[in-house]
């Protein structure tokens, strides 16, 4: 998808690409009844011939747009269940560290509140446009040579330090999960596929023979209008972070208001 086409309201969104393939949907429609149909030698058959395409290019449209819609929306769930466990380990390690004695538990504490601060302010906006600052990446370096440098001297401390070094590499793990996922989104050529294919549907429409030109041009556009409301859904759907129905930072402000400000 363009650009701009995440900057639009979802409702603005949805109108105008299914206007996008309705307009032209019943402009050809009108053009093809006057200009080509006369040329064409249609017989009481033509009907049957039209409908079984429309049902064979339908049912495998159908399939693959749906396996498509599916695909995203699974991909934008996944990625909403990520952040939610970042941010929860986050908020674990945040606590852990918490045990521990001054200086190491202000610097270290101190690091991880910029972090996530860095995460919500930096990673997110970029993130919006398909790249991943090192902001947030440096300041995890920081932390981490302060976490590894410490030794532990009680029973107690050593079971914290454990803890907050295996909470570390959850929040090294999903960091680099979502890092791995900035960007994504189908391919061009499937994109290809969605229109072309949606192109293809409307034009065997076009050959059945309905002599009531306002009936023709209301099954071509529901059709037209069904298959719009399916490419919106891909689309919106399609990169989890961009737009306004897109994956926000919601859970780390979270864990700096009720975990972090304590």
């Amino acid at each position: 998808m363009p650009d701009f086409a995440y900057d639009l309201d979802p409702w603005v969104l949805g109108v105008l690409i299914v206007a996008i393939v309705v307009i032209p949907s019943l402009i050809g429609l009108v053009l093809f009844r006057r200009f080509v149909a006369p040329r064409l030698n249609f017989d009481v058959d033509v009907n049957d011939a039209a409908g079984a395409a429309i049902q064979a290019i339908g049912v495998f449209y159908g399939i693959t747009v749906g396996l498509l819609a599916v695909g995203v929306w699974t991909t934008h769930a996944n990625l909403e269940d990520l952040v939610s466990q970042e941010a929860a380990s986050i908020a674990a390690l945040y606590r852990d560290i918490a045990a521990y004695p001054d200086p190491p538990r202000q610097e270290l504490q101190a690091y991880l509140r910029a972090y996530t601060q860095a995460i919500i302010d930096v990673d997110w906006p970029a993130q919006t446009k398909g790249t991943l600052p090192d902001d947030s990446t440096d300041i995890l370096n920081r932390f981490q040579a302060i976490l590894t440098d410490f030794e532990p001297t009680t029973k107690g401390d050593e079971i914290f330090h454990a803890e907050a070094l295996r909470q570390y590499n959850n929040v090294i793990t999903y960091r680099r999960e979502r890092a791995d996922s900035v960007g994504d989104g189908l391919a061009g050529s499937m994109w290809v596929v969605i229109w072309l294919g949606a192109l293809i549907n409307l034009s065997v429409a076009y050959f059945l023979t309905v002599d009531d030109m306002r009936i023709h041009a209301a099954l071509v556009g529901l059709i037209a209008a069904f298959i719009g409301l399916v490419i919106f859904v891909i689309a919106v759907n399609d990169d989890p972070f961009r737009g306004s129905l897109g994956i926000d930072a919601y859970d780390y402000q979270l864990i700096i208001d009720k975990v972090m400000s304590k």
